[in-house]
């Protein structure tokens, strides 16, 4: 088994699973506090690495697409302090977790762990009812309905619309993505038969929008939420080769056994049996 436990929380890996536990400081992201302890079992985890930094470093784990919808729906956007699958690492434990990396990857490489995309997901989805708020607005998810309440800190246009309510099945797809540089914080929903919206978002009236808090909150999951409960994107697959019909098939075969005979008996060159003999290969495989 290989343990780190930090300030900011333990990682704990018995070869199977992987249990991740924020630290009880007061500065832990509220999204972390709300989402507790994280059970990530083997098969959902596509790798782990640690990123050297000058006063020590973060240890961050990748997981499989489609293995766990907090991880897919922020898209990588999390950082310090609210990711889950970052660990803040102080100088004088760098070696523990070099040390703690290898045997993750170690055990990733022996077992052969498929680094592909999930068909279900591996690790548990955020219960419902759920809700948050950040900015203009809270949003509440009861498993089928979504709904945005309006804070004081809302636009007119939103005052005046009033709170927004939709069910699931109206839901295309759910954005999330944290305050950034001047931008807004969003967590927008993408409803059937509607336009993507151009509206700035303090005035689409299907987002909630922040501008100080940096990740918003525990809004990324209520985004999780509910793309948790979206029929997923089916891949689409390659085109089946069209069937090689047995007639041109065989038709090529003959040909190529008389092809041979004719070279044998010296009617053929062999520069011109070599040729017709790659034409018919070529037509046998085009067939």
């Amino acid at each position: 088994m290989a343990e780190i436990a930090v300030p900011d929380g333990s990682w704990t890996f018995n070869g199977e699973l992987l249990r991740i536990v924020p630290g009880s400081d007061k500065d832990i992201d509220e999204l972390r506090r709300t989402l507790g302890e994280v059970r990530v079992p083997l098969e959902a985890i596509a790798g782990v690495a640690f990123e050297p930094a000058r006063k020590g470093g973060h240890l961050r784990l990748r997981l499989r697409k489609g293995a766990d919808a907090l991880f897919d729906v922020a898209a990588g956007a999390l950082g310090p302090p609210a990711d889950p699958y970052r660990l803040a690492v102080p100088k004088a434990r760098v070696g523990a977790a070099e040390y703690f990396a290898d045997e993750i990857r170690d055990t990733l490489t022996v077992y052969q762990t498929p680094g592909g995309p999930c068909d279900d997901y591996l690790l548990p989805v955020p219960d419902v009812p759920i809700s948050a708020s950040a900015g203009d607005g809270a949003a509440l998810f009861d498993g089928e309905r979504v709904r945005l309440e309006w804070t004081g800190w809302a636009s007119t246009e939103k005052e005046k619309a009033g709170p927004q309510e939709f069910p699931l099945s109206d839901v295309s797809g759910v954005e999330w993505k944290p305050q950034s540089g001047m931008g807004y914080g969003t967590l927008r929903f993408r409803i059937k038969g509607e336009a993507p919206s151009a509206r700035p978002p303090q005035k689409d009236l299907r987002c909630v929008s922040w501008g100080i808090q940096r990740f918003g909150g525990a809004t990324a999951l209520v985004a999780a939420a509910v793309l948790a409960r979206l029929p997923r994107e089916q891949p689409e697959l390659p085109a089946a080769p069209p069937p090689v019909a047995d007639d041109v098939h065989d038709a090529v075969l003959r040909r190529l056994a008389e092809l041979g005979q004719l070279h044998r008996s010296g009617v053929l060159t062999d520069e011109e049996f070599a040729t017709a003999k790659q034409a018919m290969i070529r037509r046998l495989q085009e067939s």
